[in-house]
């Protein structure tokens, strides 16, 4: 029986053309396969795949001839060759809107080869009678019914219906509650085109509500762009936005993780970006809240654990050690911050002692930080938030005895300079205040390794600005006392602006 089943095979083979080439009349290929491997190659495609897979032959001729000739034509009053049935729901469509879609195509093209010997031929008569030269001769193609299972929650009918309004129409708006359901009926559709405008509305739209659920939409797809988008926002945004606002709960890990270990991660302090870690954690151990709790109940919270092991040495806190390493805890130099570290009973003892003697070192070394070489990894950093209603905006800064005063300056609607100057302790404004317990160095020169950086969002992309990492020696007179000045034109607002420096050893 096998045997007659090859013998039978082999007669079915004709002879095709003046070469006498040879082909097969049976699916997939009615041509012979010289000029299939002529058109794989025409088409980019790979033979030995196109064997496998015959659809990739003619779902891009087809895509593109009606893409072509029927793009701007209008087909409101003709009568529909489709009918998808899909979510419990009918939708009448068209053949040249239909074939935007790689996944419709397929349902139609399926349905109307089936049951055929010759399947290209019908393909060939369904172009020959679409052709806008032949606008007089009748589609053979009957009305057809096609169906489409969508088990994806986020497909809602209103999504789904959005986005078959995108294959008639190119501008059809896109709410921001629909967007990720839109996202999801485009990507069941194969629908490349609304896919992409959808990653562009999201990009516009990320905020404190939507950056979590945008993001696993990201990681879902595969869109690396969404991704990316995410992270560069929460990286300028987790410290002075985010972490204000209940929606930092919604934050996941793995996202958290790699803004934590970001060189552009802003933040007014290193204790700051502590406070907006904690939070997080006792967010993540106290779903019932809803509203952001002051500092003491978060202290109250941390100290409420046993004092025999700190939290990160429990097995509740033992997954976010990674988090945590990210932080640079010795760029908390004043005194009632490290008093908190310590109260709270949060971080290994190892740690803290670590921490302790960094500073200790330094201050009897005239402020020299000499375990610390990497400006990206290890620096001291600080942050000033440059809104619209600034003009001018500064920020006392004071490490191991020395006192730096951070500036922002606007000049006009669209420029702007930024840079550091030593202070000496005796022109403070508030010495005997702010500054009545802070040790003072009576150096006159300081060397600092220094980089300034600023950033700004201007229509969805971030515009970055900074200085070269610079070494340089910080005096107390005039000439000497000022760093380089980082000068901007940008329209964004607010600007993020960022100071990180190390005291390499002089």
């Amino acid at each position: 029986t096998i045997m007659s089943n090859m013998h039978k095979a082999r007669l079915e083979r004709r002879i095709a053309g003046s070469t006498n080439r040879w082909r097969f009349p049976k699916q997939p290929f009615t041509g012979d396969l010289l000029s299939l491997s002529q058109m794989c190659k025409a088409l980019s495609i790979d033979f030995e795949e196109a064997l496998r897979n015959p659809d990739r032959l003619y779902i891009p001729q087809i895509q593109k001839f009606f893409c072509e000739n029927f793009k701007n034509k209008d087909i409101q009053s003709a009568e529909a060759d489709v009918i998808l049935e899909c979510l419990g729901f009918k939708w009448e469509l068209h053949q040249p809107q239909l074939f935007q879609s790689e996944t419709l195509a397929k349902l139609y093209l399926k349905a109307l080869t089936q049951g055929t010997t010759y399947p290209l031929r019908e393909l060939e008569e369904l172009l020959r009678a679409q052709s806008p030269k032949k606008t007089k001769a009748k589609s053979p193609a009957k009305r057809m019914i096609i169906s489409l299972k969508i088990n994806d929650p986020q497909v809602t009918k209103v999504a789904f219906t959005t986005a078959l309004k995108n294959l008639y129409m190119s501008e059809v708006e896109i709410n921001l509650e629909d967007v990720l359901g839109v996202l999801a009926s485009a990507h069941i559709l194969q629908f490349s085109g609304l896919f992409q405008r959808c990653v562009d509305v999201m990009i516009t739209r990320l905020m404190p509500s939507t950056i979590n659920s945008f993001y696993e939409a990201g990681c879902k797809y595969k869109e690396e762009q969404l991704t990316t988008a995410c992270e560069k926002w929460l990286e300028m945004n987790l410290v002075p936005v985010v972490g204000t606002q209940i929606h930092l709960r919604k934050i996941p890990q793995d996202l958290l993780h790699k803004v934590l270990k970001s060189p552009r991660l802003f933040t007014f302090s290193e204790f700051r970006l502590l406070k907006t870690m904690l939070l997080w954690v006792f967010l993540q151990l106290n779903y019932k809240i809803q509203a952001i709790p002051t500092h003491e109940t978060m202290m109250t919270f941390f100290k409420s654990f046993p004092e025999n092991c700190c939290f990160l040495d429990r097995d509740i806190g033992q997954s976010l050690r990674p988090l945590f390493f990210c932080l640079r805890l010795h760029g908390i130099t004043k005194g009632k911050d490290l008093e908190v570290l310590r109260y709270i009973n949060f971080f290994p003892e190892s740690w803290l002692n670590r921490v302790t003697a960094n500073h200790y070192h330094a201050l009897e070394n005239g402020g020299d930080m000499d375990q610390l070489k990497d400006l990206n990894t290890q620096a001291m950093r600080f942050g000033l938030l440059f809104n619209q209603e600034n003009t001018t905006y500064s920020k006392m800064i004071a490490v191991y005895g020395f006192f730096f005063k951070i500036t922002g300056l606007k000049h006009d609607t669209t420029s702007y300079s930024f840079y550091m100057q030593r202070i000496k302790h005796t022109d403070l404004e508030s010495p005997f205040v702010a500054y009545e317990h802070k040790p003072v160095s009576l150096r006159a020169a300081r060397l600092v390794k220094y980089e300034i950086r600023a950033q700004a969002l201007v229509d969805g992309k971030w515009q970055e600005f900074r200085t070269n990492q610079i070494i340089q020696k910080f005096g107390l007179t005039k000439l000497s006392c000022k760093s380089h000045i980082l000068k901007i034109q940008t329209v964004g607002i607010p600007i993020y602006v960022s100071f990180a420096f190390i005291f390499p050893p002089s």
